[in-house]
């Protein structure tokens, strides 16, 4: 695997500059794809702007002053993704990432008490040594829970971070409001109204209130009702 990347074929969702410099920090791997997260060098320098270059973001680092997830992160090649919580102690701001209109990895400022926890979405379940059940996530980590039967595939979570004690559940049914991370509806969010369930190789249908569809794996439920999570400021002109 290459250890660089040029600005121009740099994924879309992210909100730099392509034309002024050649290269751009390459996030290692980890929990997160390539084209669903940024390293902290362009989150520190080009979205939250508190240094000027990646030498100063990496000092930044180095020292222990980023939190990801609750966790002193030193790696400055450190990829974050979406619903991700950032925290910035020393100077007592704290974002979570999220995706905006133009499917933009974005931080959106948050409180101290909403960084104590975040929200994932299971993407699989699968049977451990001696019948437990392990729920696997869509940020790269893993749950072991006692009672499966209570957790379904597509439903979202909310648990505490740095520890991982579930605090409440989403479940993908009707009623409940989504956010959507892909296609032509990105960064909006809607009530669900139905779904489809496609017997083929074809992904399942998601049908919503405001009179639209989309496929099920752009739909990421984010409370019952109303948003659990605060959502990124649409400029108005």
């Amino acid at each position: 695997m290459s250890k660089h990347l040029k600005r121009l074929p740099a994924p879309v969702s992210w909100k730099v500059t392509r034309k002024v410099h050649k290269f751009v920090t390459r996030p290692m791997p980890g929990k997160h794809a390539l084209n669903e997260c940024l390293p902290l060098t362009v989150l520190l320098r080009d979205l939250l702007h508190h240094c000027d270059t990646a030498a100063e973001a990496k000092r930044i680092v180095v020292n222990g002053n980023v939190k990801i997830d609750g966790k002193v992160v030193r790696d400055v090649k450190q990829g974050v993704g979406l619903m991700d919580v950032v925290s910035i102690d020393k100077i007592n701001e704290q974002y979570r990432m999220l995706i905006d209109r133009n499917g933009r990895l974005i931080p959106v400022r948050i409180t101290a008490d909403e960084a104590k926890w975040k929200l994932v979405r299971i993407e699989n379940k699968t049977t451990q040594k001696g019948g437990v059940t392990q729920l696997n996530l869509h940020d790269g980590r893993n749950i072991l829970v006692e009672k499966p039967q209570e957790y379904r595939t597509w439903d979202t979570l909310k648990i505490e971070v740095p520890g991982q004690r579930i605090l409440n559940r989403f479940p993908f049914e009707t009623g409940n409001v989504c956010y959507f991370i892909g296609g032509q509806h990105v960064g909006e969010i809607a009530t669900i109204a139905g779904q489809e369930i496609v017997s083929a190789s074809r992904p399942n249908i998601v049908y919503f209130k405001e009179g639209f569809s989309t496929v099920k794996e752009k739909v990421f439920v984010i409370g019952i009702k109303v948003p659990e999570i605060k959502l990124p400021e649409v400029k108005v002109i």
